[in-house]
C-alpha cells in the first residue's frame, strides 16, 4: 500500500483484521512513516517503510516484492506506479479517476492478465457500483432508462454542525476550494445539452431532501456526459451529476468566486506574513476613506444584517493579526489556509457522507422513478465516514482480486456485476447501504433549479 493519508484508516484496519484468516502480509510505504499509528506499525502482519515515490529504486523494490499494489497517493502520482506494475506484472487498485496515462496501459494489462481497478472509492466508486446495480436491474426487467441524476457530499455530521456554513473539511481541502474550475459544467436535461460557466456554477443548484437529515442542495459537477458511455446511457434524456452541500452554502461560496479568491492560476507577491485583512483587501477597489468591510459589502451588495455577512465574519477574514504563512501563495492556497483555521474537524467531531441517486425509466409504456439515498456517519476525526466509504471498497476489491473472484483483466472501473455485486453486499455489513423509494416520475423539474 502506497500512501497512508486521511482516507486510509478503515482500509488499513480491514487488511489487518483479515490478515490472519486470509494469510495477508501488508507493507505500507509512506513518505512520513513516523505518523502511522503504533497499533498499525507494530502489528505482526504489517511492515511500515519510508518510501519516496520519486526515488525509483525504493518504489520499484516495494512493487516488485508485492502481489498486489494499492495506491492511495494523489492521482497525479499513479502513472509511475502503474508503469512499474506493468513491468513487474502486479495487479493495481486505486480510488482515483482514470487518467489518460493509466488508460493507455489497458492493452498491456490485458495481455499480462492484470486487473487495474480504478475509481473504487466513494465518488468515484460507490456511486458507480450502486448506480449500475439499479440500472442493470431496470434493464433486466425490460425497462428503458430515461433519467439518471447522482449527487454526493462530504459534510459535517449534524451533532458537529456548529457554524453558519454548515460545513467542515472532511477530505482534501484543496479539492473543495478549486472545485468546478477548468471549464464549464456540462450535462443533459430532457434531451438538451446544458452548460454552466464557473462564475455561475454556485447559483444553479438543485434541492434534495433526505428523511431524517433535512434539506440539501447540489451544484453541477464539471462533466456529467462522460458517464453516458460508461453506464451505457447514450440515449438517456437527462444525465446530471452534482456535489451536495447544506442549503445556503453555494450562495455563500459564490462570494469568494466573485471576488476571485478561488483563483489558482497566479501567485501573490509577499503573501507570507500578509494578514487576512490585507488578503481580502487585494480584491477590492482602492478607497482613501472606506474600510475593508464597507468596500466588501458594497462590492458584493451585502446588507449588514444579511446572513452572508455573518458567514464572512465567522471566518475571521477581516482579522489584522492572523496571517498567511505560505510563500507566494495563489489566492486559492491563501483562502484554503484561512478556511482550514475554521473548518478543520476537532478530535471529538464527526463527519457525514451523503449520496443520492434518481433513476427515471419506462417500463411497459409507463414512466417510473426510483430514488435511492445513503447516509454514513463518522466515528471520530480519524475514523471518518469519508475514510470508511473511500477505504472499504478499495480494501474489499483488493481482497477479491487476490482471491481470484475478480479476474477480468485490464484498466477498468467497477461497473460490471462481477465487481459490484460482492462489494456492495459486503459493504452492507459495515452499514454502507442504500434506501430505495418508488416515487412519481418527475423528469426535469425547472422549479428545482435556482436561477
Amino acid at each position: 500500500m502506497l500512501g497512508a493519508g486521511k482516507s486510509t484508516s478503515y482500509l488499513i484496519d480491514y487488511f489487518l483484521e483479515k490478515s490472519t484468516s486470509e494469510n495477508l502480509r501488508l507493507t505500507i510505504g509512506d513518505l512520513h512513516p513516523e505518523n502511522i499509528a503504533k497499533a498499525v506499525s507494530g502489528h505482526p502482519n504489517c511492515s511500515v517503510v519510508s518510501l519516496d515515490i520519486f526515488k525509483d529504486d525504493q518504489r520499484k523494490t516495494a512493487i516488485k516484492d508485492a502481489d498486489i499494489v494499492v495506491s492511495m497517493l494523489p492521482a497525479r502520482f499513479h502513472s509511475k506506479v502503474a508503469e512499474d506494475c506493468i513491468a513487474y506484472e502486479k495487479h493495481l487498485v486505486t480510488a482515483s479517476y482514470i487518467g489518460d496515462d493509466i488508460r493507455k496501459l489497458d492493452a498491456e494489462a490485458k495481455a499480462k492478465g492484470l486487473v487495474f481497478m480504478n475509481e473504487i472509492g466513494l465518488d468515484p466508486g460507490i456511486d458507480h457500483m450502486s448506480a449500475m446495480e439499479v440500472i442493470d436491474r431496470i434493464r433486466d426487467r425490460g425497462g428503458k432508462m430515461l433519467l439518471f441524476e447522482s449527487f454526493t457530499g462530504g459534510l459535517v455530521a449534524p451533532e458537529s454542525d456548529d457554524n453558519l456554513w454548515n460545513y467542515k473539511f472532511t477530505w482534501n481541502p484543496r479539492n473543495v476550494v478549486v472545485a468546478g474550475q477548468g471549464g464549464a459544467a456540462k450535462f443533459i436535461q430532457e434531451g438538451s445539452y446544458k452548460y454552466i460557466p464557473y462564475h455561475k456554477l454556485f447559483r444553479r443548484t438543485e434541492f434534495l431532501e433526505i428523511e431524517g437529515y433535512g434539506q440539501f442542495e447540489a451544484y453541477a459537477n464539471r462533466d456529467s456526459l462522460w458517464y453516458r458511455e460508461a453506464y451505457g446511457l447514450e440515449d438517456v434524456l437527462t444525465l446530471y451529476r452534482g456535489t451536495m452541500r447544506r442549503i445556503g452554502f453555494s450562495k455563500a461560496w459564490n462570494m469568494f468566486v466573485q471576488l476571485g479568491m478561488t483563483d489558482d492560476t497566479y501567485t501573490i507577491e509577499n503573501s507570507a506574513g500578509m494578514s487576512y485583512r490585507e488578503f481580502i483587501n487585494l480584491f477590492l477597489p482602492y478607497s482613501p476613506t472606506d474600510s475593508v468591510e464597507l468596500k466588501l459589502r458594497h462590492y458584493l451588495k451585502i446588507d449588514q444584517d444579511d446572513i452572508m455577512w455573518g458567514k464572512l465574519l465567522e471566518l475571521n477574514i477581516f482579522d489584522a493579526d492572523k496571517t498567511i504563512r505560505i510563500q507566494k501563495a495563489t489566492p486559492a492556497q491563501a483562502l484554503q489556509e484561512i478556511l482550514q483555521a475554521s473548518w478543520t474537524l476537532k478530535s471529538d467531531e464527526k463527519d457525514m457522507v451523503v449520496m443520492y441517486h434518481k433513476f427515471g425509466y419506462e417500463l411497459d409504456g409507463v414512466k417510473k422513478q426510483v430514488d435511492a439515498n445513503m447516509v454514513v456517519l463518522g466515528e471520530t476525526a480519524t475514523h471518518t465516514a469519508m475514510a470508511k466509504t473511500v477505504g472499504l471498497p478499495v480494501a474489499i476489491a483488493t481482497l477479491q482480486i487476490l482471491n481470484k473472484k475478480i479476474t477480468t483483466p485490464g484498466v477498468q472501473i467497477p461497473i460490471s456485476k462481477e465487481v459490484y455485486a460482492p462489494i456492495l453486499e459486503e459493504l452492507k455489513s459495515y452499514g454502507i447501504a442504500f434506501n430505495e423509494f418508488q416515487v412519481p416520475y418527475l423528469g426535469y423539474n425547472p422549479d428545482s433549479i435556482a436561477s
